[in-house]
């Protein structure tokens, strides 16, 4: 009884979401549709589908969606009526294609219910048709409209009984008696007093189950209408069961006949036939549905297209006032070369000052690199015979007039190095080289360099150290020497009978990082608040009645380019007749190895460390460098030029080579190309009073291992030779 009850439920409900939108047209194919339900209620489905063919064929012609969803549901109702399901499924899911285009709930609802009455009652899909059922149910939900909250509810518990899966019907059967308080529509009475029955005669409830049995009888033979009679029919074939489940077999013959003369008088062979006859037809109007509505969007492109001649003829007219504007724009054009030749040959003209001023300044920096070079050589010869003196006369080694001589000269190279400095710091092309060293021991040395200065000035030079920093850090500490160099100078030319404080304090401690702060202060005649910001600016001096106070006006200017290199910060305070402090704050870091200063060349793996030096024909230098390598016990041997190099090489082995780049014949780096070709194990290093950053690739390239820069601390040497011959212990005699 219950797929019958479904699939005339769904129509029910379609009736009851019928919209008008008041056109006349829509609202006639919307009452034909309707007529065409009523039709399938009585079970006349010869007309029920003649009216829903014209109602989906007007529905194409007004492009309703709606109107398509509807008549597609009638037509699948139609179909499953006589079981033909394969046809009724595709009619559902046109239907439900519409109905998901326009979002109408109430239709969706629809559409879920019959497709879950196709899969449950007719190709016995119980699962399938549970999972639509519940998605109708969703919807009915949804939209809050009890009555279809209450078929909903009834169909999945009528699957679930003729599956004799009782218990699960029950939540839904309670459901829907919730809801039916609110309706009393004989078709959901009878259903819902049916489906009680059955499961009270399940439960060996006879009298109860005779009592629902009885009622929704009592609901079927009230209504005077052939869609109760189909479900009559099934009510009392299910009645007769019952009364075969207890042995009352009269009972039981008497409802089975009963069930067989409505089953009779509802379900007939012309029906059947006519239902078959229509198929064809039904179909061949659906095309036509569809032809008419091509038609008519045929009839809506025809206009398009039209209007698209409009769009063209004005895009002509855009064309052709285009094209006179391209031809102004040509004799504009014509007018703008003339402009545009003038203008190329001044261009020309600037291209050709833009290259001799470049080339001007390629001359004036290979200029200035060389004259920096050439001083660099003398200075290395000032600087390794102060060493020398201090290694070969040990009474006069700790003198602060020795020491005061070498820093002296070293701070003289740096000097020279000033103007050089200035234009690489510029191009960002000095790089910081980091090395540990004693930040006391650098101190006190950059006062005693200016002793003699400190005393014809008659100013006292005090250094305060934080407790706190470590002994020996690592950071670049040549730069940072000429840094507080520059600032001593400076507070010391411009202050007499006074001091000059240097204090350095620790900030903070990160991971092994330093941030230290410095300050150089003096009691000086101070700086006026327009000029504070002008000294940093290079070649700018303050003028100045005291022939003391000239100098080069790059110290200060380079201090700032320093600073900035090292990431650190400076500013400076002054007040005239105060004097200036000038405070900066750097980045090192903590050197954690244990410094061992004198350790002795280890012969035992080694014996004598053979070197040969091939140095420029400087004699003051050669002496400096050979008495260097000789004091860590090593044997030399000295050349004068390349050829020489290259020859005594394929003569004799040696552990590690040094070639000044500048030698005569052949250069340090032709040298080396002609030793790599018989010879590809020897450290070879370059020996060059240029900076590092600026031979370092292209004696890479010839096959050399390293840079060494004069003027070299012996301790720059003894990691060289560490690194590239091996030696644990190497360190100078004393």
């Amino acid at each position: 009884m219950h797929r019958f009850f479904i699939i005339i439920l769904s129509l029910i409900i379609v009736t009851n979401d019928a919209s008008s939108q008041g056109v006349n047209t829509v609202k006639k194919t919307e009452i034909k549709i309707e007529k065409a339900k009523r039709a399938l209620r009585e079970l006349d489905t010869k007309k029920s589908m003649v009216l829903a063919q014209e109602g989906l064929s007007e529905s194409f012609l007004l492009n309703d969606n709606t109107l398509k969803s509807k008549a597609y549901m009638v037509l699948g109702c139609n179909f499953t009526e006589f079981a033909n399901t394969k046809k009724a499924k595709d009619y559902f899911f046109k239907s439900l294609y519409y109905a998901n285009l326009v979002e109408n709930d109430t239709l969706k609802n629809l559409v879920y219910n019959n497709l879950g009455a196709v899969y449950s009652y007719y190709e016995n899909n119980f699962e399938k048709g549970i999972e639509y059922y519940k998605k109708g149910l969703v919807y009915a939900e949804k939209i809050n409209k009890p009555i279809q909250t209450v078929y909903n509810s009834l169909n999945i518990a009528g699957a679930y009984v003729d599956e004799n899966r009782y218990e699960e019907a029950i939540p839904f059967l309670r459901k829907a008696g919730h809801y039916m308080q609110y309706n009393q529509e004989s078709e959901a009475q009878l259903n819902y007093n049916a489906l009680w029955a059955r499961y009270c005669s399940y439960k060996n409830q006879k009298e109860k189950a005779e009592h629902f049995f009885e009622k929704a009888i009592q609901y079927g033979v009230t209504e005077k209408e052939n869609l109760l009679d189909s479900y009559l029919a099934e009510v009392y074939y299910d009645y007769a069961i019952h009364f075969e489940k207890f042995s009352e077999y009269k009972k039981a013959l008497k409802y089975q006949r009963l069930s067989s003369l409505y089953k009779d008088k509802v379900y007939n062979q012309a029906r059947s036939e006519s239902v078959k006859n229509k198929e064809d037809a039904i179909k061949i109007k659906e095309y036509e549905g569809h032809i008419s509505y091509i038609e008519k969007q045929k009839e809506e492109k025809e206009l398009s297209l039209k209007k698209t001649y409009v769009i063209i003829a004005l895009f002509m007219v855009i064309v052709v006032f285009l094209i006179v504007l391209v031809y102004i724009l040509y004799k504009n054009n014509r007018n703008r070369r003339k402009s545009f030749m003038r203008l190329q040959r001044i261009n020309s003209e600037l291209e050709d000052a833009k290259d001799k001023a470049e080339e001007s300044t390629r001359i004036k920096s290979q200029f200035v690199s060389t004259i920096t070079h050439e001083l660099r050589t003398p200075l290395y010869g000032v600087i390794g015979i102060s060493d020398l003196l201090a290694d070969e006369y040990p009474e006069i080694k700790n003198s602060k007039y020795l020491e005061s001589l070498k820093f002296s000269a070293q701070y003289l190279l740096s000097l020279v190095n000033d103007v050089l400095q200035i234009y690489k710091i510029t191009e960002r092309k000095i790089i910081l080289e980091k090395s540990n060293f004693n930040l006391r021991d650098k101190l006190e040395a950059i006062k005693n360099s200016f002793y003699m200065q400190s005393v014809k000035t008659m100013n006292a030079i005090n250094i305060d150290i934080d407790h706190k920093i470590p002994e020996r850090i690592i950071g670049d500490g040549l730069r940072l020497s000429q840094i507080l160099m520059n600032l001593i100078s400076n507070a010391l030319k411009f202050t007499e009978n006074g001091a000059v404080d240097i204090k350095v304090k620790l900030l903070k401690i990160v991971d092994d990082q330093l941030r230290l702060e410095f300050v150089v202060e003096d009691t000086g005649i101070g700086i006026a608040k327009e000029n504070q910001q002008r000294i940093f600016e290079e070649f700018v001096q303050i003028e100045r009645r005291e022939e003391d106070y000239q100098g080069t006006g790059l110290g200060l200017p380079i201090v700032k380019k320093l600073v900035a290199l090292f990431g650190g910060t400076i500013f400076l305070e002054s007040e005239e007749g105060k004097g200036t402090k000038v405070v900066f704050q750097l980045n090192f870091e903590i050197d954690n190895q244990i410094f061992l200063p004198n350790l002795l060349l280890d012969k035992n793996d080694r014996g004598v460390l053979k070197i040969l030096l091939a140095e420029d024909d400087n004699k003051i230098n050669q002496i400096v460098t050979e008495k260097i390598f000789k004091a860590f016990g090593c044997q030399v041997l000295i050349v004068e030029n390349g050829l020489e190099a290259i020859e005594v090489c394929k003569k004799e082995s040696f552990d590690i080579v040094f070639l000044d780049i500048n030698m005569p014949i052949y250069d340090g780096y032709e040298a080396a190309i002609q030793i790599r070709t018989f010879n590809i194990t020897t450290p070879i290093i370059a020996l060059t009073a240029f900076d590092k950053f600026e031979v370092f690739s292209k004696c890479k390239s010839v096959g050399m291992n390293d840079v060494l820069v004069k003027p070299f601390e012996k301790e720059q040497l003894v990691v060289l030779l560490n690194q590239y011959v091996g030696l644990e212990n190497v360190q100078s005699r004393d």
